[in-house]
């Protein structure tokens, strides 16, 4: 009886060159980062590498890593920031006493 590869679905961010921020869905997030960094990726991070994975999410269906895909799509660059751990401190975060 053979292995099943159970497939898994992930939603990821990358960090470009320029300092923005892309998100997307794929099945294998370091291949699909060498894919952009080879100018075979998204159109939008063919002008901005190099790029680097900074976040990814695991789901068990291709719907669930969607969703989550046009979810950080529809963050601002702070929340993204936020979520990847590379949030800048707010005013009023700092240690004034």
């Amino acid at each position: 009886m053979r292995n099943a590869r159970i497939p898994q679905y992930y939603a990821y961010m990358l960090r470009c060159s320029d300092g923005t921020i892309y998100s997307g869905y794929t099945t294998d997030p370091c291949r699909r980062t060498a894919a952009h960094n080879r100018g075979k990726g998204a159109k939008y991070t063919r002008s901005r590498l190099p790029v680097a994975l900074v976040y990814q999410e695991r789901f068990d269906t291709k719907t669930e890593a969607l969703r989550r895909e046009a979810a950080l799509k529809k963050m601002s660059h702070a929340e993204k920031a936020a979520l990847t751990g590379r949030g800048a401190k707010m005013p009023d975060e700092s240690n004034s006493r």
